[in-house]
């Protein structure tokens, strides 16, 4: 992961905004409209909590009837938020620990943002390597240079990432159908 950048240069600074007495199929509509998974719940303008695709499908199986649900039925309250000149190791610490998919960034209560899982895996700086069995490296006139197991990049930090369907911290992620996804998921 890059620890330069700061999470105000990673976030979504375009958000949904909605608010607790929203009509709950109307904020779903906009978030379809709009191609958001979330909505941040605001009460005047301090986030009070958000609305994801997972909250409202939770209602669908536990109640009320859609037709007449407010955002504030379905929506989760305790909201993880991170300031703007974080790094995004401390948003990942503070999703992994918070067990949170999306971070609201806010400055003095103010909402600025939202930064997700995918925002920081994007933000990983991916360096070309040399995969083994392929041809050697030409380092200088005259010499060769073969990748072998000892001279592979070391298991880093950088090197892992969040699956998007189970949230398990992996190495092994692909991209499948739009997700990246651990090889279980993957086999599913």
């Amino acid at each position: 992961m890059n620890t330069e950048v700061t999470v105000r240069e990673m976030m979504d600074r375009e958000y949904v905004g909605v608010s607790e007495s929203d009509d709950l199929v109307e904020t779903v509509e906009l978030l379809l409209r709009e191609g958001a998974e979330t909505a941040v719940v605001l009460r005047g303008s301090e986030p009070v909590g958000v609305v994801t695709e997972r909250d409202v499908l939770a209602l669908l199986v536990e109640g009320p009837e859609p037709q007449s649900a407010t955002v504030a039925d379905a929506m989760t309250e305790s909201i993880p938020t991170i300031e703007p000149d974080a790094s995004l190791e401390a948003a990942a610490d503070r999703m992994s620990t918070r067990e949170a998919r999306r971070l609201v960034v806010t400055n003095g209560g103010e909402p600025l943002g939202v930064i997700t899982e995918h925002d920081l895996l994007t933000s990983r700086t991916h360096e070309p390597s040399q995969g083994m069995g392929e041809a050697p490296v030409e380092t200088g006139p005259g010499t060769a240079m073969a990748m072998d197991a000892e001279t592979e990049a070391e298991d880093t930090f950088e090197d892992q990432g969040i699956c998007e369907v189970c949230g398990t911290f992996t190495r092994d992620l692909a991209a499948f159908n739009g997700q990246l996804l651990c090889s279980d998921c993957r086999d599913m």
